[in-house]
């Protein structure tokens, strides 16, 4: 990376270097450098002369040269990004809060995508070594051994030694849909179970079960449908919507696995005919950027998914460069958004009913 250049007393440009800085200070570039990369040797300067420092390069511009700053540390700063997919509105959002704290810390990242091919898995992994990562972030991807650099798991439930899971609070964030759904009087409640092949999904399910039994909620399975496609986009969820509606057994709300299967399920919905919310409520999970846009406007469960990928980022880094402590897990906790798409289930249930029964209404 070329370094930022400062004009000279003749109108001609120069380079601005650690001994640029380091002159402007009567400092050593030992020194300044120990500051700027905050390495152990930058323990003994006094806090008052690091603030000179990083005032100093705020001011004249300075930029750090990535070769030279790899070459000198003997380090890459650069980072592997293993994910199921980089265009879904889950995996780009996480990696998005990964960019921005990697870009603050002068780090690069390289990224690969697996599609859960275990074969792609670990071929990738290899190659990412090769290129010099110093550690891995791994986006809902099941790690099952434990890996040879620093790992950070989003979406990870393994417990693997040397990774660290960055998890949502999976039975706080069930609970708040349900007693939502409860509280407006859903007792005939659909799920939509997420892939099979998706790490969040088996931990979400039996989070599932086990609040829908302290809450009284029955789970039948004539209600229960689950996604077996791996599209990407709210298409994910129109074919299971329609699935609820030919077994002819009423319900007033569903919770979907994430949004773009809820947003999927409202379409298949309307086109038979029922309104949304006052025949079916629909609840999703994740919050991504489009939720807040569908028609009606979604409810669900927000996972902080940006804020997960700094934290990811933020605490890869510190393990890489030996600061703080290892800890197998940090959890997150979700928030409970509610729009559009709920609302009471007072005479839903005979109203739905008689939809989906109605002559003529041809069940899509």
């Amino acid at each position: 990376m070329a370094q930022r250049k400062k004009k000279t007393g003749s109108g001609k440009e120069s380079k601005v270097t650690l001994k640029t800085i380091a002159n402007r200070l009567g400092l050593t570039p030992g020194t300044v450098s120990a500051a700027l990369n905050n390495s152990a040797a930058s323990r003994s300067i006094p806090e008052v002369t690091k603030k000179r420092i990083l005032a100093a390069a705020q001011e004249l511009n300075y930029r750090p040269n990535f070769f030279a700053r790899t070459l000198r540390m003997k380090r890459t700063f650069t980072i592997g990004v293993i994910a199921e997919e980089i265009g879904d509105a889950y995996g780009s959002q996480v990696i998005s809060g990964i960019e921005e704290y990697l870009r603050k810390k002068n780090f690069f990242f390289l990224t690969v995508i697996h599609r859960h091919d275990p074969s792609l898995l670990q071929s990738y992994s290899q190659l990412l070594v090769s290129r010099g990562v110093e550690g891995f972030i791994t986006v809902d991807t099941s790690i099952t051994e434990e890996p040879t650099l620093p790992t950070v798991a989003v979406a990870g439930h393994q417990t693997v030694k040397g990774v660290t899971n960055i998890v949502l609070d999976h039975k706080r964030a069930v609970r708040l849909a349900l007693e939502h759904l409860q509280k407006l009087g859903h007792e005939e409640i659909a799920f939509i179970r997420g892939q099979a092949l998706s790490s969040d999904s088996a931990v979400r399910w039996t989070s599932i079960c086990e609040v829908a039994a302290e809450l009284g909620i029955r789970i039948r399975p004539e209600l229960t449908v689950q996604i077996e496609s791996m599209e990407s986009t709210p298409e994910v969820g129109y074919p299971y919507g329609k699935q609820l509606l030919e077994r002819r057994k009423p319900f007033t709300a569903l919770f979907a696995y994430n949004d773009l299967s809820a947003i999927g399920a409202i379409w298949a919905f309307r086109e038979a005919g029922l309104r949304v919310p006052e025949d079916v409520s629909v609840v999703g999970f994740d919050d991504i950027p489009g939720a807040a846009f569908a028609n009606p406007g979604l409810t669900t469960v927000r996972q902080p998914l940006v804020r997960m990928g700094r934290i990811a980022a933020q605490t890869l880094v510190d393990r890489i460069e030996k600061r703080g402590t290892y800890a197998p897990e940090i959890a997150i906790e979700p928030e409970f958004i509610v729009r559009q798409s709920t609302g009471p289930a007072r005479l839903m249930q005979a109203s739905s009913s008689r939809r989906m029964d109605k002559p003529g209404l041809k069940a899509v």
